[in-house]
């Protein structure tokens, strides 16, 4: 392939990835390809019980098993003093306490909080010897009664999962004006009330977790390889909060990684566990998850139950909302989890909409489930999906226009002060409505709706306008909101003498395209060739401390700090270049790769800089340092927010409950756009994932026995290429006020418009057979049984649509 002219490499250009080929012809170095030498191998005995007491374990015979080299318990752990998996985001409960943070083993101690909770840890000379001595363990268990939904465990004769929890209750955590909103209600003169439940996703990367653990001995250190999205947080935690060593004493590496979607970003106990058992046995240890592990042991996304309410004056115009949600944190706090039905959720519930008052209020419960943390999107989607449901409840029982309705309450003025926390710096709501619109043909609607009907079939027209906040900003606001990290970004630019680049980024690809979209950005500033640009991530060994990747902060947060890190370069190489000319600092300018003296045609090339600040022949040492490195670290001052317009067109067949996803259209604006084909990949990953969770994808625990259903691809409908249509997406620029490159995130927007948008489709074209709710995932089966409810209740019989 011939490599991509300048011209086509730079801001805005559609680059191929460069990352892509070795991926495409299997040269990806994922943690599981890792080898070392005198490498062991892990597996985890996990719980078959949701709660148990645990009484005793018997692991000799596991111990004298071929192979084994070590097994280990929570009892060992704790003889190590080894501590509990922290959580990163303290939130404040409404009566001004801290939330109830139970303790966290990275293996059980006393008892068993879900299926999949680890037990034991058994090391040996190879994976299969590991798994067979497991089977070796013999476990005295004391089932206890288990609850797993959160309504039910907020009972008053619920199991308890905690002595330090009472009532299973994590927190109750509101946000807004309550008096101001009842006051709101008792005027309004319509109110819609609608229940939904967002249904508990199981992640999917298609790369099971999978780390390392190397104990060196000779300088008691640590290295650990890890499929982790961000390895200098993964650090910060392992070693200051449950090992209590010194961060340096600790190197973590996350090479390839495929696939997060969030699932990724969290400390989880097989991590500690790894890195403890490796000095023990001062041997390395691997351990990889089975896919049936996947489904027990990585953080799951929503599980949300919602009370939603609008009040509504008689010209549709919104007066107030409001909002009590019950989220389900699992049985333990996950790194992220307790900030995502609460800052990352209720501060989104404006949506694009000037609704005057919002008060929102959040239960957090444990349950004997498998934690919950953030999952593509994170509290945006839950709040979208809440908003959005409620405003088309709106416009059915007031017999509004969808589009009409949305438009009268637009917000059209910016910066725009919500009235939960957060402020809009920008945005043109009713331009990405008008593009989806036109790229929808919704004009054409009542054709398709007719010609579907003379066919049997039931047509329905779904519209989400959403907004998101990524790029969680500044520290200093997030820290009194209950971070325990800074929310900055890192970056370094190391010219080479011969005027190559290496960057260095604390943001973490995996899938995103930052090798790519990073290089884009030196190139076109630089004024080098495109594949003269490294992108480094991934290493805390190599790279200064950096937060990762999560909520669509990369290009936002990372690339900015890449940005500020070249305004360095550019001022150091214009002192570099004035020496060179013998010229002031002050007139020399620099576009196109080269510096010039203003109102001149002397200039010297960038290389030719890069090369004098590494060879300084007659420089000036006493002014001017030799080299060309800089590093800048960028803290936003607000957070970015994406939006869009997202409309999905469906059709159901009344006899049968499927439903097909006709079309699916969205508009979004993103800020400023580095790389469209990769921005236009993110969207449709996401609207695949949003698709998934709307028709087909559901995290099921059986009620009684606690024992999760949906453990398997067997009972775990994830969405395939004949689920979903050919996507039509375009955006509207609208650029970031606050950042230099304009940007705002796009990896997210696909999950977060098209639940809301699929599910108001489904359910307008069931309207006219009575169906005027429903929850994800709209399957067959849940579609079929809304129909004929709905025909019971009008005394119908069941007929096809007239």
């Amino acid at each position: 392939m011939n490599a991509p002219s300048e011209r086509e490499t730079g801001i805005g250009a559609s680059v191929r990835r460069k990352e892509d080929y070795r991926f495409l012809t299997g040269s990806g170095r994922y943690t599981d390809d890792v080898q070392v030498p005198g490498q062991t191998y892990a597996y985890f005995l996990r719980s078959p019980y949701p709660h148990a007491a645990i009484r005793a374990i018997d692991a000799s015979a596991a111990r004298a098993a071929p192979g084994v080299v070590a097994v280990l318990t929570g009892e060992d752990l704790a003889a190590d003093k080894v501590g509990g998996v922290p959580c990163g985001w303290l939130i404040t409960d409404v009566d001004g306490k801290p939330m109830n943070e139970p303790a966290h083993p990275a293996l059980a101690q006393g008892k068993v909080r879900h299926v999949g909770d680890q037990v034991a840890l058994v090391i040996a000379g190879s994976y299969l010897q590991a798994k067979d001595a497991a089977e070796l363990i013999q476990v005295d268990y004391e089932p206890l009664p288990a609850v797993v939904d959160a309504r039910d465990a907020l009972k008053a004769d619920a199991p308890q999962l905690h002595e330090t929890a009472p009532g299973n209750k994590c927190y109750t955590w509101s946000l807004g004006d309550k008096a101001a909103v009842e006051q709101a209600f008792a005027s309004a003169h319509h109110l819609t009330r609608i229940e939904l439940t967002n249904n508990r996703l199981v992640p999917n990367a298609i790369e099971p977790r999978s780390a390392l653990a190397h104990y060196s001995r000779a300088d008691d250190s640590y290295t650990l390889y890890v499929a982790n999205q961000n390895p200098h947080v993964e650090r910060l935690l392992i070693t200051a909060f449950v090992l209590g060593l010194p961060e340096h004493k600790m190197r973590v590496i996350a090479p390839d990684v495929g696939g997060g979607f969030g699932s990724k970003i969290f400390l989880y106990p097989e991590d500690v566990a790894l890195a403890w058992a490796s000095k023990k046995i001062n041997r390395p240890v691997k351990w990889t998850a089975e896919r049936s592990e996947s489904f027990l042991s990585d953080a799951h996304g929503r599980d949300h139950a919602t009370v939603a309410e609008m009040a509504v004056d008689g010209n549709g115009r919104f007066l107030a909302m409001r909002v009590h949600t019950v989220a389900n944190l699992g049985a333990y706090l996950s790194t992220f989890s307790t900030s995502v039905p609460t800052i990352l959720y209720a501060t989104l519930l404006a949506g694009q909409y000037s609704t005057p008052h919002i008060y929102a209020e959040v239960d957090g419960v444990f349950t004997n489930t498998t934690p919950v943390d953030a999952y593509r999107g994170a509290g945006r989607p839950e709040a979208a999906y809440v908003v959005e449901r409620l405003v088309s409840a709106v416009a059915r029982e007031m017999k509004i226009d969808d589009v009409e309705l949305r438009r009268r309450n637009f917000i059209t003025t910016f910066p725009y002060q919500t009235p939960v926390a957060l402020q809009y710096d920008i945005g043109d709501f009713h331009a990405c409505l008008d593009g989806a619109l036109e790229l929808a043909d919704v004009a054409g609607f009542p054709a398709r709706r007719e010609e579907a009907r003379q066919r049997g079939k039931l047509r329905g027209l779904g519209f989400s306008t959403y907004i998101e906040a990524c790029g969680l900003a500044p520290s200093n606001i997030a820290g009194a909101l209950g971070a325990r990290a800074g929310l900055y970004e890192v970056g370094e630019i190391r010219v080479h003498p011969t005027g190559s680049v290496t960057v260095f980024t604390g943001a973490h690809s995996h899938g995103q395209g930052h090798e790519t979209t990073f290089a884009q950005i030196v190139s076109a500033r630089l004024g080098i060739p495109f594949e003269q640009v490294d992108i480094v991530h991934g290493d805390t060994g190599r790279v200064p401390f950096g937060m990762g990747t999560y909520g669509s902060r990369s290009l936002a947060v990372g690339g900015s700090a890449i940005v500020k890190a070249l305004d360095k370069i550019e001022a150091k190489g214009k002192q570099i270049a004035a020496h060179l000319l013998e010229a002031s600092a002050a007139d020399i300018e620099f576009r196109d790769g080269s510096f010039t003296i203003a109102g001149t045609d002397r200039s010297v090339p960038f290389a030719q800089v890069a090369l004098a600040a590494y060879v300084p022949h007659n420089y000036p040492l006493d002014k001017l340092e030799p080299g060309l490195n800089e590093t800048a670290f960028y803290d936003p001052g607000n957070f970015t927010y994406p939006a869009g317009a997202h409309i999905c067109e469906v059709e159901v067949d009344p006899d049968t409950g499927e439903v097909e996803v006709a079309a699916m259209t969205a508009v979004d604006d993103f800020g400023s756009v580095i790389n469209p084909m990769i921005v236009e990949g993110q969207v449709h990953g996401g609207l695949a994932q949003g698709i998934g969770q709307a028709l087909l994808e559901n995290c099921v625990y059986d009620r009684e026995s606690g024992q999760l259903l949906s453990g398997s691809y067997m009972d775990y409908a994830m969405p395939r290429a004949d689920d979903l249509p050919s996507f039509r997406v375009g955006n509207r620029v609208t650029p970031c006020t606050h950042n230099p490159l304009g940007a705002k995130g796009c990896g997210e927007a696909g999950a977060i418009g098209s639940p809301p948008a699929v599910i108001n489709a489904v359910i307008d074209a069931l309207a006219p057979l009575g169906v005027t709710h429903l929850d994800m995932p709209a399957s067959p089966e849940r579609v079929w049984n809304a129909i004929r409810a709905a025909q019971a209740e009008t005394r119908q019989a069941p007929v096809r649509p007239a």
